[in-house]
């Protein structure tokens, strides 16, 4: 059976599940997980016997070259001291996360209602209106949006899942923006366009009906 015809049957009415993997070439920055965490916040409350640190209101966190922004957070310390930290934010907002790539001028950052980072796997799940950014230096050279996101550092692979049909995005279908990798001595790019311009085409969108 030819594929659009498999996920065109397979797939219910009010939400498109796509699950889109694709291979990066450099791991996260290795040695973020060893560095300290540095916390800003407006509260803190830390039980020692459980390891265990909730932080809310205007939260900043720093971890080497992690970044990472929300509204609350809780932050679980295992016993080899790796750190499990689910990061979350204001009603009608977003978090935000971003880390260097080892050994290139390039950064992953993205966003999402709420964000998972668990430095034992080196993996990053953004949930709720995702978006997932790579750049390179200041440009941006790729871009993806879902509902959900999930960056393995370790593996070198992203997926993401759809989202229910909203206006802003009326096919609920996964949505990226891939620039190719430049050869050696290239010229830079010219800034890519915006990934949330890009639309379904008329043919894609007759075949779901």
């Amino acid at each position: 059976m030819p594929l659009t015809m498999f996920l065109n049957r397979s797939i219910a009415p009010l939400l498109w599940l796509c699950l889109l993997a694709l291979s990066v070439p450099a791991h996260a920055e290795r040695a973020d997980r060893d560095k300290p965490m540095n916390i800003e916040a407006d509260a803190l409350r830390h039980e020692d016997a459980q390891q265990v640190t909730l932080i809310t209101g205007n939260v900043l966190i720093t971890k080497g070259t992690i970044t990472m922004r929300g509204q609350q957070a809780v932050v679980r310390q295992a016993p080899d001291g790796s750190q499990h930290s689910i990061l979350t934010a204001a009603p009608g907002a977003r978090a935000f996360f971003r880390q260097k790539r080892e050994g290139v001028d390039e950064w992953i950052e993205g966003e999402g209602e709420s964000i998972v980072y668990d430095s034992q796997t080196d993996t990053v799940t953004f949930q709720g209106r995702a978006v997932l950014r790579r750049l390179r230096g200041a440009q941006l050279n790729d871009e993806t949006m879902g509902q959900t996101i999930v960056y393995s550092g370790q593996t070198e692979i992203f997926t993401v899942e759809g989202q229910a049909r909203t206006a802003d995005n009326p096919s609920g279908r996964v949505r990226a923006m891939l620039t190719p990798v430049p050869k050696p001595g290239a010229a830079p790019a010219a800034a890519p366009a915006a990934p949330a311009a890009l639309k379904p085409s008329e043919r894609m969108k007759d075949a779901t009906r």
